[in-house]
């Protein structure tokens, strides 16, 4: 097995990565890593709900969006939105897990509490 036939793909914000083998789906590499990203379509494009972003300087390490991914997300692929289940990686890549809704919320409390901000919880 020479150097090439292994991918780093890290995932953000965590600084997690996983090795994987060209032409991985980011779901499949995201699973490896131990990271939790919703799907509730078995990988098929079907509930978006593994939405990731991929900087534009970055996109050059995954497979171009093929027709399902197109009509999916339309203009968000211009934003370096990529459904983790249809995107393949071609070359090493950073990828950005957006934050679970219900740990942001928890966090922007405990921050508004550490900077001593009241806020109203009736």
């Amino acid at each position: 097995m020479n150097a090439q036939s292994k991918i780093t793909v890290t995932f953000l914000p965590d600084n997690k990565s996983a090795s994987v083998k060209p032409g991985v789906s980011l779901l499949e590499a995201v699973r490896k890593a131990g990271i939790v990203l919703p799907t509730r379509c078995g990988g098929k494009a079907g509930c978006m709900m593994c939405k990731v972003s991929v900087e534009s300087t970055e996109q050059a390490a995954l497979r171009p969006p093929a027709e399902a991914e197109k009509r999916k997300l339309g203009s968000l692929l211009d934003e370096g939105v990529r459904l983790a289940c249809q995107a393949a990686v071609w070359g090493d890549v950073r990828v950005r897990i957006p934050e679970d809704p219900l740990k942001a919320a928890v966090r922007r409390r405990l921050e508004a509490a550490r900077r001593g901000e009241a806020e109203e919880l009736w």
